[in-house]
């Protein structure tokens, strides 16, 4: 909680009920409720009343035992977009970087231990997974990721470990010693490249974008398959193809001049 908040200002059903809506996804895409129970840890009538409040508002809907997400959901996303300058200032870069380098340009967003795609231009299918907005990907074995942690709070870093590191390639880092170290260099060279960390064959290259304040408040990432091409042919003509756009979304965001990769701010003295 942040200054000035205590458990009393905490509303308790509020979170429950987000996690009812979380339970929703590709796996579970019109679960019972029992398996909504189960996958929140909540109790079944909890859950039942949860479910009828949700209905009630048009958000889920039921039939023969099995509930499902309604169009409305989408709202959610909506608002966010349309009060989020980032996405429409971002999307004709992700364009542009995306026919310049014919391939699939993204922007994402920190959130937790996780990072979220809010803007995406895809070009071709390189992942076994659905890339679409509202996507979440581990933060610590993307190149996305990397970059928002590499600029994050020390404690959000420490999150992130705290949460565990599992092991998706014979690639991924899973060592946290190697992951700060990692980090480290990401911040030092101003971007990150991750190969095969989170999919075999799956190459990345992303940069951090910037607001006003100079405060990195999303990554852009360019990413391609190892049958395409290869780190060092991402590092040579893509990786300042990358780092250029990410300038330029940083610069119609207003931030005046891109500040130095090493920050002077005593929010992230101790990171490492």
């Amino acid at each position: 909680m942040t200054t000035g908040e205590t458990e009393r200002d905490y509303i308790q059903s509020i979170e429950r009920g987000f996690a009812v809506l979380r339970a929703f996804d590709a796996d579970r895409p019109s679960p019972t409720l029992a398996e909504i129970a189960a996958a929140t840890e909540l109790s079944r009538p909890t859950v039942r009343r949860i479910l009828i409040t949700l209905q009630k508002l048009g958000y889920v809907h039921g039939a023969e035992g099995r509930w499902r997400l309604t169009p409305r959901v989408l709202s959610i996303a909506q608002h966010y977009s349309t009060s989020n300058s980032i996405t429409d200032v971002a999307q004709p870069h992700l364009l542009e970087l995306a026919e310049n380098t014919e391939e699939s340009a993204s922007l994402s967003a920190l959130d937790g231990t996780e990072v979220v795609y809010i803007g995406r231009v895809p070009v071709r299918r390189i992942m076994s997974v659905n890339v679409a907005l509202g996507t979440r990907v581990p933060a610590y074995a993307t190149s996305m990721g990397r970059v928002l942690l590499a600029w994050a709070p020390a404690n959000e870093l420490d999150r992130v470990i705290e949460a565990g590191l599992p092991r998706h390639t014979r690639h991924t880092i899973t060592d946290p010693i190697g992951l700060r170290q990692e980090l480290r260099r990401v911040r030092s060279q101003g971007w990150a490249i991750v190969a095969s960390e989170i999919e075999e064959g799956v190459i990345a290259v992303s940069a951090p974008v910037r607001d006003q304040s100079g405060a990195v408040v999303a990554a852009l990432a360019s990413a391609t398959s190892s049958g395409r091409s290869d780190v060092e042919t991402l590092r040579r003509e893509v990786m300042p193809v990358v780092v250029r756009t990410a300038q330029r979304i940083s610069e119609d965001l207003g931030l005046k001049a891109v500040p130095g990769h090493e920050s002077t701010s005593k929010e992230f003295e101790g990171f490492f």
